[in-house]
């Protein structure tokens, strides 16, 4: 009976969220209260928690109490880690999106782009690209594959200009300064 009660609560929050926050933190706080070990309802609080709270230390408390109720199942890590690197603990978010990627079921694809949005954070670009383009080969959708190629190309423009246009710079300066001594 608990369990029916519960999963009420439970279905009630996800309807309610995120256009009825009121309604949703009541009825997540009814749906713990029944099962505060429940995956859904501690990883949809913790995301209420992190998206409209600003509040990344309760979010992360709230994933932490997710990942201990059930650790293989991958759908909590994605949110868990956008959360980390929001919140800048970039170490433990590759800690936790190393674990990820080994998991059975795992979203890779999106994975690989949080691997490239850490790097991104960190200012490791040329790293970041080379996730991304790995979550790009690995994506199963048009709209996913979009999203990932408009990070590539995010991430090309602050890459410093490659060698070959300096390169060619420097040459045409060299024929400017022979030209105006040859005269």
């Amino acid at each position: 009976m608990d369990t029916n009660t519960h999963n009420i609560y439970l279905f009630k929050a996800l309807d309610a969220y995120p256009f009825a926050l009121e309604e949703a933190i009541e009825a997540l706080n009814y749906a713990l209260s029944y099962d505060e070990k429940n995956v859904q309802a501690l990883c949809l609080m913790a995301n209420l928690q992190a998206d409209q709270l600003n509040d990344f230390e309760a979010a992360k408390h709230y994933f932490e109490a997710a990942v201990a109720s059930k650790m293989e199942l991958p759908r909590i890590y994605p949110d868990y880690v956008y959360t980390l690197i929001r919140n800048e603990d970039f170490e433990e978010a590759q800690k936790v999106l190393d674990y990820a990627l080994l998991l059975k079921g795992a979203d890779k694809a999106l994975l690989n782009l949080l691997q490239g949005q850490l790097f991104e954070a960190q200012k490791c670009n040329k790293k970041a690209l080379k996730a991304y383009k790995c979550g790009l080969k690995l994506g199963l959708n048009n709209h996913f594959i979009t999203f990932a190629e408009n990070e590539i190309e995010r991430v090309k423009k602050k890459l410093p200009k490659k060698r070959k246009e300096k390169k060619k710079s420097k040459t045409k300066r060299k024929e400017k300064k022979s030209n105006r001594s040859n005269k």
